[in-house]
């Protein structure tokens, strides 16, 4: 039965409705096009499983003042929400450039700072995508105090559940740490900025001159400062990496991170680490390739690839489970651990246990980098943080020892006296407190300065020391090395390893919270 004032309601929600999914309007919409970048409604919808995206506080309005009468913000610059990944319930914001130039002001925080209540409250992931101007000068202190607001809940809801923020523009100010404070930071390269103050203000105050790009682009970012761990050639492959990343990790703190079947054998040999390993210290092979053996299907999905490369860190798979990997890479700077490596090590050790991925260790180091300019620079402090993170971490950790594991740093990549649940090594191990050369020096250096012939002498007790101690059976004949394993069976090995650590709990002392040596 018709009925004109229900059809004038309806027409009117709709035409609201359809006010605030133009956003800015279609002009500005058009820009963001020809600037290579995707709309924020057109993001959720690249997102997120197809028809799952409910929108949230959709009529939101600016809280007024002497300068917002006269200006209109449909959705208030940013669109907000809940849908699904992979068939998991994630809640999400995406801020609208084409608004206000995707400006936080006040009630645009609040519909922030709903969804990621109701995602602590409902124990699920929230995922920000900032294309912002930054603060909205407009409404002063209120903007402010919106940043504020979602600052103080990114540090509440860390560890909680997982914090994921994908920047797709620019990202300013004040606007830059609540993104710094989450636990992924994705970039897209060319068209995504991250700095404190821009290269105007810079120029002014300092007379440098530098672009947006080689201030805070992603290649920065990625490369330089360590603030973001991935990046992605457009939106869309940004939006997807967010994807595989979600495939690692759990919905909250108190559950475990998914299985993924595989068709991948768990007994599946990996006699092909025979060939990449080379038994000689000196002679560098690639980490990566002996990870991509081990784990299923080969996939290493690596994390901050292009910062701190001594060291790599990433997700796998193993039988299924996922698991984080830290590793040394003896391709760059021989895998000696520096401050970059700690805090880029110390920081996924730490996100890996807040969220119950089991940890794989694989250790050639010769040590800590040695130099005036990182004693000066803290590397006493920063390659504590390592230290402090493995002792920290309760979740299964195994580590195995593929080739050289000396002073120190063995200790910080995950020795059994650090905590390792089982340790493994291969049969090119070499477990001591410095290599067999540095050592005979020392160790010898009366007999071998007092010899008629010093360098057969030195040549002579560098072979004595390698036996005696240069080799993975020492410290297995002290249980610091649970096994030697062979090479082909290393898969299978970690896999079992694994599997038996699956139930492990583990307690710790109370205390409000640790302090780490930041």
């Amino acid at each position: 039965m018709y009925n004109p004032e229900l059809e004038a309601l309806i027409a009117e929600l709709e035409k609201r409705r359809q006010k605030v999914e133009l956003g800015g309007g279609k002009e500005r919409q058009q820009k963001q096009h020809q600037q290579g970048k995707l709309t924020a409604r057109e993001r959720i919808e690249e997102l997120l499983d197809a028809g799952s995206f409910m929108e949230l506080s959709t009529f939101a309005e600016h809280v007024g003042g002497i300068l917002m009468r006269e200006i209109e913000a449909p959705g208030e610059g940013v669109v907000t929400g809940v849908g699904t990944i992979h068939g998991r319930r994630v809640y999400v914001f995406s801020q609208d450039f084409t608004v206000l130039g995707g400006s936080l002001g006040k009630r645009n925080a609040q519909k922030i700072t709903k969804i990621m209540d109701l995602a602590a409250k409902t124990g699920c992931p929230v995922i920000g995508l900032n294309d912002s101007a930054g603060a909205r000068i407009q409404e002063g202190v209120d903007s402010l105090s919106g940043y504020g607001e979602i600052f103080y809940r990114n540090a509440i809801y860390s560890g909680c559940v997982p914090q994921i923020s994908a920047i797709l523009g620019p990202c300013a100010g004040g606007a830059v740490y609540s993104p710094a404070m989450t636990d992924f930071v994705l970039m897209t390269e060319g068209s995504s900025y991250m700095f404190i103050t821009g290269p105007e203000v810079i120029k002014s105050v300092t007379r440098e001159h530098v672009s947006f790009e080689d201030l805070g682009g992603a290649e920065v970012h990625m490369k330089k400062s360590g603030v973001a761990h991935l990046s992605g050639k457009n939106d869309k492959d940004t939006l997807g990496m967010i994807k595989t990343l979600l495939e690692y990790l759990p919905q909250n703190a108190k559950e475990k991170p998914p299985f993924k079947a595989t068709k991948d054998p768990s007994n599946r040999g990996t006699e092909k680490l025979t060939e990449i390993i080379d038994p000689s210290p000196k002679k560098p092979y690639s980490m990566v390739e002996v990870i991509r053996e081990i784990v299923d299907d080969h996939f290493f999905f690596e994390v901050q690839p292009d910062f701190a490369r001594n060291i790599l860190t990433g997700f796998a798979h193993l039988g299924g489970q996922p698991v984080g990997i830290v590793a040394n890479n003896p391709k760059f700077m021989a895998g000696t651990l520096n401050i970059d490596a700690s805090d880029k090590a110390a920081r996924f050790i730490r996100t890996c246990d807040c969220f119950n991925v089991p940890i794989l260790t694989l250790v050639d180091v010769t040590g800590f980098l040695p130099g005036v300019q990182q004693e000066h620079a803290g590397i006493i402090r920063h390659g504590a943080k390592m230290l402090y993170a493995y002792a920290e971490a309760s979740v299964p950790k195994i580590t195995l020892i593929t080739r050289k594991a000396y002073g120190g740093a063995y200790l910080a990549m995950n020795s059994r006296d650090m905590g390792a649940d089982l340790v493994f090594a291969l049969p090119t191990a070499a477990v001591a407190v410095m290599g067999a050369e540095g050592a005979a020096n020392i160790v010898y250096r009366k007999d071998i300065q007092q010899s008629p012939n010093p360098e057969a002498t030195r040549a002579e007790k560098i072979k004595t020391y390698k036996e005696a101690f240069d080799n993975p059976y020492v410290a297995a004949a002290r249980g610091y090395i649970d096994d030697v394993i062979m090479m082909e069976d290393t898969r299978r090995v970690l896999i079992e390893g694994f599997t038996m650590l699956a139930n492990k709990e583990e307690s710790r002392p109370f205390k409000k919270h640790g302090n780490i040596p930041l």
